[in-house]
């Protein structure tokens, strides 16, 4: 019976944050905070059993700024849209949609890298503290906004363009879920603009949101939807007066 370290779980958490927390630090701060970050991440590779850890953290690195610069677009496009937002810093401090972006991005830049399996427990670990499942093989675009966050789905090869606003529980998903769909285009493409309102599903590889739509509360989607659309589900609320005993 094989044996796994599941400890070094504990360890990827504690990484993550610190390469979370290390984007957002001045030059200097930054300087001295990573290279106890580069000693934590070689020590993880060595425990997940990943080669050419030196050769990874440079190329990974050498990114940190770009991933910052994205993240900065995030959080301007979560302050221009959301009115509950009352400047910048409310954002970067206490937006749980904001965080789970900025360690999808980080992820994402390492499974861009080949990396198996760490950019998974990166995202995961973003998933439990923020209620937000993004697959860090996921492609997402500019100055992206996850609303309220909790119990957002996206999955492996959805493409996320720009401009684009999704609500809580929002799915983007597979329609088949199957082995043999392994390395093939199994999620939506949501494209420049579109706002996605909460609990919509939206699946297949072959779905396509069109530009500028919004996607209403509660709908399922399983086919493409042209540019300029509005989908809503039809329901009907009915209310009655109770009878009350005079």
């Amino acid at each position: 019976m094989k044996k796994y370290n599941l400890r070094v779980k504990r360890e990827v958490d504690e990484l993550t944050e610190d390469l979370f927390y290390g984007l957002f630090e001045d030059e200097v701060e930054r300087e001295y905070h990573y290279d106890e970050v580069r000693s934590n991440f070689l020590n993880v590779f060595e425990k997940l059993g990943l080669a050419d850890a030196e050769t990874v953290w440079g190329r990974f690195f050498e990114q940190l700024d770009e991933v910052r610069v994205k993240l900065d677009l995030d959080a301007r496009a979560i302050e221009a849209n959301d009115p509950a937002a009352k400047s910048l810093d409310e954002v970067y401090l206490a937006y749980p949609g904001f965080q789970a972006i900025s360690i999808y991005r980080l992820a994402h830049v390492l499974y861009q890298l080949d990396v198996p399996v760490l950019p998974r427990m990166m995202t995961e670990y973003a998933h439990s503290v923020t209620g937000t499942d993004i697959h860090p093989g996921a492609t997402i675009g500019d100055s992206f906004f996850i609303d309220h966050a909790t119990g957002t789905v996206i999955g492996e090869t959805v493409i996320i363009k720009n401009n684009v606003k999704i609500y809580q529980g929002v799915t983007l998903g597979a329609f088949h879920i199957s082995k043999g769909m392994l390395g093939k285009k199994r999620h939506p493409t949501v494209e420049d603009n579109v706002v996605i309102y909460a609990n919509a599903t939206i699946l297949g590889g072959d779905t396509i949101i069109g530009e500028n739509s919004t996607i209403g509360a509660n709908v399922w989607i399983t086919e493409s939807v042209p540019a300029y659309s509005n989908v809503i589900h039809k329901y009907e609320n009915i209310i009655k007066k109770k009878n009350v005993a005079s």
